[in-house]
């Protein structure tokens, strides 16, 4: 697949792109603290300002987009291109905000689970009961690392829940097709794990060693593993840093393919199109948006009004 075009540039640290029936793309500008509508001809809107770091994005079952606030972090330019700081001035927390993109009203869900605050929520995904799976990534600081989990939410508020920590620097989720299957992309093993589910927001097996999960792969050398979707053949796909890629892989038998995007921190991949068979790739450290075609159509997401 040679056919990758660059849509729009100048973008801050995009991320969570979800299409839109127009051909437009809505996404998040981790650096900028906004939801952006990038149009086909290239031209950018802001949607809405949620200040902190916007990072993954999904619409909910009221129309809303949810967004996984993973509180910021501290950025500069270099070679005309943005790079994350190993400092966090700028932090202001972890939240899931959900956004209103006809108004740009943005509500605060949730800050904490259990009177333990969210570091920095990263990926998101909604299930067809209108529930919803997200990461929290954790932060870095000087000398340590947070510790990340996956979590499960109601888009009212009501209610959130921790259901596995931890994990190993959890970024990506997704669903399978029937959506008896999470899947999780650790960033800094190269690895996706898969848990089964038994009912929405419940795994099959119980807490302990057991809720690591089947390891789906493991990449070789220095490959980082970012957000994630699923095709409708049930393929993970998996943004790519350092090799900056998406990874398209089989959880049949963890055969995989390397689809080179040109933006060696490449965050994220969603689906649209007439056939659904449009990849539209977030690349960070060039600030772009690109397209390329998908062997296979994507899999339609819950309440994306798609």
């Amino acid at each position: 697949m040679s056919d990758v075009e660059i849509i729009a540039e100048g973008l801050a640290f995009p991320e969570g792109p979800i299409a839109m029936p127009d051909g437009s793309v809505i996404l998040v500008e981790i650096a900028a603290g906004k939801l952006s509508r990038v149009y086909p001809d290239g031209r950018v809107q802001t949607v809405a300002e949620t200040g902190g770091g916007p990072n993954g994005a999904a619409f909910g079952p009221d129309g809303r987009i949810y967004v996984c606030n993973n509180g910021g972090f501290d950025t500069e330019i270099r070679d005309g291109k943005i790079r994350i700081k190993e400092t966090l001035n700028n932090y202001v927390g972890g939240s899931i905000q959900a956004v209103n993109i006809d108004t740009g009203a943005v509500e605060t869900l949730y800050t904490e689970v259990d009177g333990v605050p969210l570091k920095g929520p990263n990926d998101i995904v909604f299930d067809r009961t209108g529930g919803f799976w997200f990461t929290d990534h954790g932060k870095t600081h000087e000398r340590s690392v947070d510790r990340g989990g996956l979590y499960y939410a109601q888009p009212d508020g009501s209610s959130v829940r921790e259901v596995i920590f931890p994990i190993e620097g959890p970024n990506g989720v997704g669903l399978s097709p029937d959506e008896d299957v999470v899947y999780v992309a650790e960033t800094h093993t190269g690895r996706v794990r898969s848990w089964k589910l038994s009912s929405p927001g419940e795994l099959q097996a119980a807490f302990g060693k057991k809720t690591r999960g089947d390891v789906v792969i493991g990449l070789p050398g220095e490959q980082l593993l970012d957000s994630l979707a699923v095709d409708a053949a049930g393929h993970v796909c998996v943004a790519t840093i350092r090799n900056g890629g998406v990874t398209d892989i089989d959880p049949t038998d963890g055969s995989s393919v390397h689809v080179p995007s040109g933006d060696a921190l490449t965050t994220n991949v969603c689906f649209g199109g007439p056939d659904m068979r449009t990849a539209f790739i977030t690349g960070s450290l060039t600030g772009t948006l690109r397209k390329v075609t998908w062997p296979r159509p994507g899999l339609k997401l819950n309440f994306n009004p798609y």
